[in-house]
């Protein structure tokens, strides 16, 4: 018997095992109850209960199997973990313990492990994405406590390193950056330094660690991470973590106010968007005819340059049409 597909079964479903299994009073249990009550009976006849989860190492040596459908919250039905079973199986926060472990994820890869991870973020966004997504989603929605933030957070990033580990290749989206470093903000003992905005000496050291723990392995997988950072919020705060965060990433992608104004989208600032080391990725010829459109899309304010763009590339099939045209052009 298996504890996951248990948890996906409706009450009927559940009453329906339960009498299979002679619960008694199957019918006046709550779903939970009767989840328990089946599990009771199926260890009774000395049968085997399979069940899977992400572990999270307690301070105490012991730990749980936390599922992703409850976001990682403790609930009732966490399987425990000893601490023998994990020295001796040398497990560590985010080992993931199933029978198998496939993700369908992004339509174009695959084969690449997706997680959505949302801070701070509203419930109604929250199913909207579990909904869209076929990857996994992982929140903490606004009305929980920084410390939550965290502690989703920090057994995500756990879970991808391990998955890394393991040769496979993870793309963890963050929304966002700015709201988790808050949180980091919030629950950091005072050093007694504080920055601009209210921003302790300290609070950013562990958000820079997460985002830092994107990189390619050798012989290995990788771990890519693309995170939202909110501007233009009147917080100075906002406008402090934006800097210190800003120029670590490969690639920045900056949104613009004025093009969504117009109704103008993608709304992308294009001067101040761009990749780092983009000569590993576009051959020379390509190379050097994106340098001379840039050079064109300078002078030109952010509406005019997005506009310039989306006119020429509606004529064309392909980024190698795209740049053939602009350079007879």
């Amino acid at each position: 018997m298996n504890l996951v597909e248990l948890k996906e079964k409706n009450i009927e479903d559940l009453t329906q095992v339960a009498k299979e299994l002679k619960v008694e009073g199957a019918a006046s249990l709550r779903r939970q109850e009767l989840i328990f009550a089946i599990l009771q009976a199926q260890s009774d006849k000395n049968g085997i209960i399979y069940g899977e989860g992400v572990l999270e190492t307690l301070p105490d040596g012991f730990g749980f199997l936390r599922a992703t459908d409850y976001n990682y919250l403790p609930g009732p039905d966490d399987i425990y973990v000893s601490p023998s079973q994990i020295r001796r199986f040398n497990m560590r926060t985010g080992d993931t313990v199933s029978q198998s472990i496939a993700k369908a994820v992004a339509k174009n890869h695959p084969e690449i492990a997706l997680i959505v991870l949302l801070i701070d973020e509203r419930p109604e966004e929250v199913t909207d994405m579990q909904r869209q997504v076929k990857g996994e989603v992982v929140s903490s929605t606004f009305d929980e406590p920084a410390q939550r933030h965290v502690q989703v957070a920090e057994m995500v990033i756990e879970k991808a390193k391990r998955l890394v580990e393991h040769n496979k290749d993870v793309v963890v989206l963050l929304d966002s950056i700015t709201r988790l470093a808050r949180a980091y903000n919030t629950i950091v003992p005072p050093s007694g330094k504080v920055l601009s905005g209210g921003v302790d000496a300290n609070a950013l050291q562990r958000p820079k660690r997460f985002f830092g723990a994107a990189r390619n392995i050798e012989k290995g997988g990788s771990l890519t991470i693309i995170a939202t950072a909110l501007v233009d919020t009147g917080s100075r705060m906002d406008d402090v973590i934006f800097e210190e965060f800003k120029g670590t990433g490969n690639m920045e992608l900056h949104l613009d106010r004025k093009l969504v104004e117009k109704r103008v989208f993608p709304a992308i600032d294009i001067n101040a968007s761009g990749t780092r080391k983009e000569e590993l990725l576009v051959d020379k010829d390509d190379l050097n005819k994106m340098w001379i459109l840039r050079k064109v899309l300078n002078p030109l304010s952010i509406v005019e340059s997005m506009e310039f763009l989306l006119d020429k590339m509606r004529g064309t099939k392909s980024n190698r049409d795209f740049l053939d045209s602009m350079h007879k052009g």
